[in-house]
């Protein structure tokens, strides 16, 4: 069964659910979440009606409610041991539900809220790791451009500078609101294995900016595609004209500076946190692709500046 909006059996009364009522409703919300993760065998069926509700109350709902709202969704559906394909289709089904939540919301956010389903994708890729998996991994590797098309779509939309670029106040810590798809005793790099540490510290030591997380989901859907291109058999001039076209695409709608900001300080790091996932001499290729990419970014932005 597919994930997908439900009424809510037990909504507050609308009138409840306005003004400094909501972000009280919605910090004591986390909070009895929080403490319910706590337990020894805790119980989040209550939760879900409650986090619809407070979803459902905003025009444009604050994070962290479509955030725990998805995530209880997805916690709540049986997964088949041993079977990649039904993983993957319920972390379509997640994709699906994020993406219906975060219609009404701008394109940063609506951007930040796919962090969950890359480290859901990540965690797939990893479990077929060194099998004979190739048509999960093109099936995964669509679902990864179906990802990148979305936030491509997001960045298209109308968006002032000012309403992108706000540090978000959440009601509970980051660490926190990550905890609700890790354990609570890992670290955000856990949760984030497609960049650096530094990245990472940057998040908890800067206060949460939604601009920021979303262009973390850049990178990491980004560089995803590019080791699901190499795990199927892509490279060479094939992988080469694909970062042209890449490099003209995300020049023409990734309005997010952090996504090639990121992409530069990881190309400082020792090693690329993404090389757990192919072999030794794919890892050259990605190193040297990047490179590339960037590359091909510097030469278009000049000609387009030169073109004005």
């Amino acid at each position: 069964m597919a994930l997908s909006m439900k009424a809510s059996t037990n909504s507050p009364k609308p009138n409840f659910l306005i003004g400094e009522n909501y972000h009280l409703s919605l910090k004591q919300s986390m909070e009895d979440l929080l403490a319910e993760t706590h337990k020894k065998t805790p119980n989040f069926s209550g939760f879900i009606d409650k986090f619809h509700s407070l979803m459902q109350a905003k025009v444009d709902p604050p994070l962290e409610s479509i955030w725990v709202y998805t995530a209880l969704s997805f916690r709540s559906r049986n997964f088949e041991k041993g079977d990649p394909l039904n993983r993957l289709s319920i972390i379509n089904d997640l994709f699906q539900l994020v993406s219906s939540c975060s219609s009404p919301c701008n394109s940063s956010k609506s951007i930040a809220l796919l962090a969950p389903i890359v480290f859901e994708v990540y965690k797939l890729v990893v479990e077929v790791l060194g099998k004979d998996s190739r048509k999960v991994n093109k099936r995964i590797k669509s679902l990864v451009e179906v990802i990148i098309g979305y936030i491509s779509m997001c960045c298209c939309k109308g968006f002032s500078e000012e309403s992108e670029n706000i540090d978000m106040d959440l009601v509970i810590p980051v660490e926190d609101l990550v905890s609700i798809w890790i354990d609570r005793n890992v670290n955000l790099q856990s949760f984030l294995p497609l960049v650096s540490n530094e990245i990472c510290g940057m998040i908890s030591e800067r206060g949460f900016n939604v601009n920021y997380l979303a262009g973390v989901v850049m990178v990491e859907a980004f560089l995803l595609k590019l080791c699901l291109d190499l795990r199927t058999g892509i490279e060479g001039i094939v992988l080469e004209k694909e970062l042209k076209s890449w490099a003209v695409a995300l020049i023409s709608s990734f309005h997010n500076f952090y996504f090639f900001e990121m992409l530069m300080r990881m190309l400082l790091q020792p090693a690329l946190p993404v090389t757990a996932l192919v072999v030794s001499l794919q890892r050259l290729i990605i190193l040297n692709s990047l490179y590339l990419f960037l590359l091909f970014y510097y030469v278009f932005c000049v000609l387009r500046q030169t073109a004005r």
